[in-house]
C-alpha cells in the first residue's frame, strides 16, 4: 500500500472520506441533505433495559447498506449503553457471518424458531466480541421459511410471536431484512414498532422506495398500527460527485424530514470491517465512518426511535 493510500485509510480518513459536516455538527453548517446539521448529544445512561423497542431495515433492493447499517448502528447504540440485539433476516446470513459467527454450522437458527413449536429464541442468541450487543443468527435454511410459513394461521404474525420472550431483556431489537417485499419481510414490519430504509446514492435505487412506503403503509393499515417510520438513511454517498449530492437533494425534496440529518459516506472501511468479523466502531475506531454511525445512534435516539 502506498503511503498516500495509507494516510486515506487511516484515522479519520481524507478530507473526501469524512462524512460532510459530521466534524461540525451544530455549528449551523449545512450537512450533505441541504440542511443545517443539527449537534446530537450522546444519549444519557438507562436506569434500567427494555422493553426493546424493535426496529426494521428494510429495502427490497439489494446492496444498499441494510445489513452494514444493522450491524453499525447496533453497535454503535451498545456504545452508548443500550442493550441491543440484532436479528438476522436474510437468508444469505450476511449479518451473522459479518459478526464471526459460523451460522452454516450451527444447528439451529431464526429459521427453526420460526417453522418448528418448542424453540425458544433465547437458545439462539450469540454473543458477539461488542459488550451488549446480541445476534441472532440466520442461514440459507431461512430461504425455505417463506414456502413453509404459507400454511400458517396469522402467517404474518410469526416473527412477533417468536421476539415476544425476550423484548423486556434488550432495549433495541434490530431486524436485517432480505431483499425483497416477500412474507418474512412482511414478517419483519409486522413485529416492529419502526422501520429505517437505507437508501443507496443512486437515482436507480430511489425508483423502489415509493412502492416500499407503499408496503409499510398497508401493513400499518391491515396489520401493525403502531409501526411508523424512523427514516430514509443515505448510504454510499460520495461527496466528490455532483451525483450523489443530487440524489440526496432529491430525496430531501420527496421525503422532508423523514431523511436522516446523518449521511453514510462510501469508504473501503466498510468491507474491511465486514471481512474483520467486525464492526467498523470497533475495526477503526476512529474512522469517520465510526463516527457517522454514532451520529446515526445519537439522531435515532433524538428522534425517540430508541430509548
Amino acid at each position: 500500500m502506498t503511503s498516500q493510500a495509507k494516510t486515506q485509510d487511516s484515522g479519520g480518513g481524507t478530507a473526501h472520506d469524512r462524512l460532510p459536516g459530521t466534524e461540525t455538527a451544530g455549528s449551523g453548517q449545512v450537512g450533505p441533505t441541504g440542511r443545517p446539521l443539527p449537534d446530537f448529544p450522546a444519549p444519557p445512561p438507562l436506569r434500567q433495559h427494555g422493553p426493546a423497542r424493535v426496529i426494521a431495515m428494510c429495502n427490497q433492493k439489494g446492496g444498499v447498506g441494510k445489513t452494514t447499517t444493522t450491524t453499525n448502528l447496533g453497535a454503535a447504540l451498545a456504545e452508548y449503553g443500550r442493550k441491543v440485539l440484532l436479528v438476522d433476516f436474510d437468508p444469505q446470513g450476511a449479518l451473522s457471518v459479518g459478526l464471526g459467527i459460523r451460522a452454516h454450522d450451527l444447528d439451529h437458527t431464526i429459521y427453526n424458531a420460526l417453522v418448528e413449536r418448542g424453540h425458544d429464541v433465547r437458545d439462539l442468541i450469540q454473543p458477539t466480541r461488542i459488550e451488549g450487543l446480541d445476534v441472532v443468527p440466520a442461514n440459507i435454511d431461512l430461504s425455505a421459511a417463506e414456502v413453509q410459513l404459507v400454511g400458517e394461521v396469522a402467517r404474518e404474525m410469526v416473527l412477533a410471536r417468536v421476539l415476544r420472550p425476550v423484548l423486556d431483556d434488550y432495549d433495541v431489537v434490530l431486524i436485517d431484512c432480505q431483499p425483497s417485499l416477500g412474507l418474512l419481510t412482511v414478517n419483519a414490519l409486522t413485529a416492529s414498532h419502526g422501520v429505517i430504509i437505507p437508501l443507496e446514492c443512486e437515482f436507480f435505487a430511489m425508483r423502489g422506495v415509493a412502492l416500499l412506503i407503499d408496503t409499510i403503509e398497508k401493513i400499518t393499515d391491515r396489520l401493525n398500527p403502531r409501526l411508523v417510520m424512523d427514516g430514509i438513511l443515505a448510504t454510499m454517498y460520495d461527496g466528490r460527485t455532483l451525483h450523489s449530492k443530487e440524489v440526496v437533494r432529491s430525496v430531501v425534496d420527496h421525503f422532508q424530514d423523514t431523511v436522516f440529518h446523518t449521511v453514510i459516506s462510501r469508504t473501503v472501511k466498510f468491507p474491511d470491517a465486514t471481512l474483520a468479523a467486525e464492526p467498523i466502531t470497533s475495526y477503526a475506531s476512529t474512522h469517520s465512518g465510526a463516527e457517522a454511525y454514532r451520529q446515526l445512534a445519537r439522531e435515532l435516539v433524538a428522534r425517540g426511535g430508541a430509548p
